[in-house]
């Protein structure tokens, strides 16, 4: 099988030969460079380091988030939204269509590559949650739930229509194989809102993009940190499909969210933290995750960024692992 049958056979819960190999977030620049300097070849675009030299699937992600060019020019008090006017007077630099075009064409390049299997393409957008959090900043966001509601579903309603128009761009230059909405909404007890907040304020706008996303025949997945669990059937009303990273040191169970939620499709879960401990911590903590493996709809990868403290050494045992585990956890 080629690199893309496979992920989309495991996210449809059909056989494969073995589970993709991929690490689907960027390293720590420190990670590489201490890589680097135990021997990993310096490389110019340091995401060919994970196919080139340790030969995990190529997986290309485009982040189109909605600032767009100039915005980082502008000055913190620019930057800033705290009421409607301070929002139109930023908009100007927002849902930038140029950026979206700069993307598909560049995607453009790589279809052949794709559409013979070589390569899985993913989207990033920011999400509803993520994207106000943005432009109020980290506290003054969850006040705005209360002291601005109109002008945070004028915020979403612009940002889905932006979507919808990144999802039609893109998937004219090639067919997106999942996508991702970055929100960051869930910390290590649980949601930063509640369902009723949920429920308010991202779920009508989810529900006007993730029907076209499907339409497109891409992937639905949020990526959210922490402990999620209790957010999951929130999604799934939203027709969200899946979730990464999982993480483990929130105290998310895997075994538990695919007991409770055998449809819902997950990336990563892998304890990052184990990496820098020994070869038989790490082979523990595929075990952990091996019955999910096995139960489909799951790719195992890193449950977060690989630490700095991992060294070179560890992290091709890691690897070697990791494909010993792909092998065996794959639905055949």
């Amino acid at each position: 099988m080629n690199q893309r049958e496979r992920f989309l056979n495991v996210m449809n819960f059909r056989p494969v030969d073995r589970l993709p190999m991929i690490e689907w977030a960027g390293w720590w620049d420190k990670t590489i460079q201490r890589f680097i300097s135990e021997g990993v070849p310096d490389m110019p675009n340091k995401e060919d380091i994970k196919h080139e030299y340790f030969g995990l699937d190529r997986l290309k992600q485009y982040w189109i988030g909605a600032r767009g060019r100039g915005y980082n020019q502008l000055s913190e008090d620019m930057k800033k939204v705290t009421d409607i006017q301070s929002y139109e007077r930023l908009k100007p630099y927002l849902y930038d269509k140029r950026k979206v075009q700069a993307a598909a064409e560049d995607a453009a390049q790589y279809k052949k590559m794709h559409d013979d299997g070589d390569l899985v393409v993913w989207i990033t957008v920011d999400g509803f949650f993520w994207f106000p959090r943005t432009l109020f900043g980290i506290e003054e966001h969850l006040y705005a739930f209360y002291d601005e509601p109109e002008l945070m579903h004028r915020m979403n309603q612009d940002e889905a229509d932006y979507i919808n128009y990144v999802i039609d761009e893109m998937s004219k230059a090639i067919q997106p194989d999942f996508m991702t909405f970055a929100e960051d909404m869930s910390y290590n007890l649980g949601p930063m809102l509640s369902e009723e907040m949920f429920d308010e304020f991202l779920l009508p706008y989810y529900r006007q993009t993730v029907p076209h996303i499907e339409e497109a025949g891409i992937i639905p997945i949020v990526d959210t940190d922490g402990q999620l669990e209790a957010m999951i059937p929130w999604l799934k009303r939203a027709g969200i499909r899946g979730a990464l990273p999982l993480e483990r040191k929130a105290g998310v169970d895997i075994n538990r969210v695919r007991k409770n939620h055998p449809d819902f499709l997950i990336i990563g879960a892998y304890d990052k933290m184990v990496m820098s401990v020994s070869e038989q911590a790490m082979r523990e903590e595929f075990e952990r995750l091996l019955p999910a493996m096995r139960s489909g709809g799951y790719i195992p990868s890193v449950d977060h960024q690989t630490p700095p403290e991992v060294s070179l050494d560890n992290y091709r045992i890691y690897l070697k692992l990791l494909e010993e585990y792909c092998i065996k956890g794959a639905v055949k």
